[in-house]
Formats: structure tokens, C-alpha cells, sequence
């Protein structure tokens, strides 16, 4: 390996033309000089000093992520994108969960701004603070000064899914609502109630559930989907919070003895990787949850890079149905709508 030191010693050309020439900014820089440089640098292995670049740039390229779980299917699909655009612009990061933790959710920032991070995203986690260095949240819905946040479309998404159930002829129809922690719950839930009245589908207090507990686990769409079952009153569809939780319902549902979609249809929301690979394949609402942190770490390091950059305000985009093999028309089978549940 060598450095930007000798590097022009070595190939006898002027220091600027190194340096700009591997920042990809030598328009002027003449063709046979450039070709020379890249052969160069591929061939001795040649990096920049990170040291140099800090100090010149008055950045640490570093930012820090905050998510609720490292692990569940909807933070990794925002982290994928995330990290794909950092690592393209030669951004390092911190990741951290918190769990749903209040402790953790409030220190996490400070730790971060020791470590002298240029930036912040959070994602699905509750913001209401402005801190001296930019953020982005992925699914954050208070208007706080110097945030910009990512956010779905929620009025088209519940419009979708309640159309989709309502042009199959489903009129009694259980939800299952998010954890009081989620940042997308009420907003989410808010624009179902909406779209509901939009579609005359009634809303079945008894067919209202609510997933417990903090773990990402299809476990607890499986309770709720229990406790709705065990109210006796009929449905011939669910729309869950989440395709985890609608892993946990099929499950549910079958053991009870009720086909899906044939007498029961399912629809999830944000298309993880897996909701496609289930059996039967889940339908479900479409975030662009890779596409949600690919925009959430440009816009940061829009706002990083320059001080005219947006500052604060709302970034929103759009929601797809995937229509699967879950939903059905209501009258496909007899004993749909009819069965006791």
C-alpha cells in the first residue's frame, strides 16, 4: 500500500492531480494523466488517509443509525438501503437498537454526538428532539426542527387494502393495530378508520386486536389473532399490522381449522423479503423499505454536505399492493362468511 505522500513521487505528477483525480472531480486533468493515475492505484493498492480527509473536511464521514431491533425483517430492508448508499459515498456507521426502550432511545444520541458523527437516522423510533448535527427518521411523524422525515403514504396504503378486501366482497373485516410504542401505529390505524367509512366497511369494535409485547415475532400476531377468534364474532378477512404478524395470524387461523384464503383472507403491510416465500404467499402493502433508507442517507448527507441543503419537513412515497395468494372473493367458498369461528 502506499500513500498520497509518495504517490506522485512515484509516477512523477503533481500532487493536486492525485488528490483530485481520486476524488472523481479532474474534468481538466488530461486523459493519458488520469489512466495513469487509476492503473496506478489499482496496482499498488493505493487509500486515501482518512485522517487527512477529516481534518480537511471538518467531518468524521461517519453517521449513526438508530433502530428498535437489529435483527427483525423491517428495520434489516432499511438498512440495507442505508448502508448501500453510505458505503457508495465512503461513509462509515453505528448501528444500535433500543429496544423500544426509553433510557436508550434518549442516550443513544448523546453517545453518538460524542463519538462526533456527522449525522443521524432513526428509524421507527420516536423523535422529538433537535440536536446540532442534521437527522433523518425513516417512519418518524412529529414535526421537529432540523428532522426531516421519511415517511409512507399512509392514506393511499389503507385505501389499497380496504378497496382490495372491499372489491372481494369482504364486509366483516378483524384488524390487527400495532404496539402503543410503534411510530406508524395511530397514524397508521387513523387512515384505516378513514378509509373504512370511504368503503362503508363497518369496523367491528370485538374485531379490533392489538399486538403485545415488543419482540418481532410472528408469536404475537398469532395471540391477537386468538383473541379474535375467541370472540365468536364471524370475519371472513384479517388486515394485520405487519407480515410478521401475519405469519402468527395464518398460523393461528389454521389451527382453528380455517383455510386461508378460503375461508379467511389475510393481508399484511410492508413486504419483507420473506412475505412472497410464505405458503401461500402473502399479499400485503408495500413499503419501499430499502428505498426508504437509501433516500433517508442521501437526504442526510444532502444536508451533511451543505448548508442550503432541506432542512427539516416530510419526504413521502408510495405504497404498492402485492396482491398474493392470500385474499380471495368472499363467495369462492361456501362455507366462507358462513363458517363459526
Amino acid at each position: 500500500m502506499i500513500y498520497s505522500a509518495i504517490f506522485p513521487w512515484l509516477f512523477s505528477i503533481h500532487s493536486p492531480y492525485n488528490s483530485v483525480q481520486l476524488r472523481a472531480q479532474a474534468d481538466s486533468i488530461p486523459q493519458e494523466t488520469k489512466d495513469r493515475i487509476l492503473a496506478a492505484v489499482k496496482k499498488y493498492k493505493y487509500r486515501p488517509n482518512f485522517f487527512a480527509r477529516s481534518l480537511r473536511a471538518r467531518r468524521s464521514f461517519t453517521v449513526g443509525v438508530i433502530v428498535p431491533e437489529v435483527s427483525d425483517g423491517y428495520s434489516a430492508s432499511v438498512m440495507s438501503g442505508v448502508e448501500d448508499y453510505l458505503l457508495q459515498e465512503g461513509y462509515f456507521y453505528f448501528v444500535v437498537s433500543h429496544r423500544h426502550r426509553a433510557d436508550l432511545i434518549d442516550e443513544y444520541p448523546r453517545l453518538f454526538l460524542q463519538r462526533s458523527v456527522d449525522g443521524l437516522i432513526a428509524v421507527d423510533t420516536p423523535w422529538s428532539i433537535s440536536l446540532k448535527v442534521p437527522v433523518v427518521t425513516v417512519s418518524g411523524h412529529n414535526q421537529v426542527k432540523g428532522v426531516t422525515n421519511v415517511v409512507l403514504d399512509h392514506v393511499r396504503a389503507a385505501e389499497l387494502a380496504i378497496k382490495h378486501l372491499a372489491e372481494l366482497g369482504h364486509r366483516q373485516i378483524a384488524f390487527i393495530k400495532g404496539q402503543e410504542f410503534s411510530s406508524d401505529t395511530d397514524i397508521r390505524w387513523a387512515n384505516i378508520e378513514k378509509a373504512a367509512r370511504q368503503f362503508q366497511i363497518p369496523i367491528h369494535p370485538a374485531l379490533v386486536g392489538q399486538l403485545e409485547g415488543d419482540s418481532p415475532s410472528p408469536e404475537l400476531g398469532y395471540e391477537a389473532t386468538r383473541k379474535l377468534i375467541a370472540t365468536r364474532q364471524p370475519f371472513t378477512a384479517v388486515f394485520t399490522f405487519n407480515d410478521i404478524s401475519a405469519m402468527g395470524a395464518i398460523r393461528a387461523l389454521r389451527e382453528s381449522k380455517l383455510r386461508v384464503p378460503d375461508d379467511v383472507s389475510v393481508v399484511g403491510f410492508d413486504d419483507i423479503q420473506s412475505a412472497a416465500y410464505q405458503n401461500p404467499a402473502l399479499t400485503t402493502v408495500r413499503q419501499p423499505l430499502r428505498e426508504m433508507g437509501r433516500i433517508a442517507a442521501e437526504t442526510l448527507l444532502g444536508r451533511i454536505r451543505s448548508s442550503e441543503a432541506h432542512r427539516g419537513g416530510e419526504i413521502m412515497v408510495k405504497p404498492e399492493l402485492m396482491v398474493r395468494e392470500t385474499t380471495c372473493k368472499v363467495e369462492q367458498s361456501g362455507s366462507k362468511g358462513s363458517k363459526k369461528h
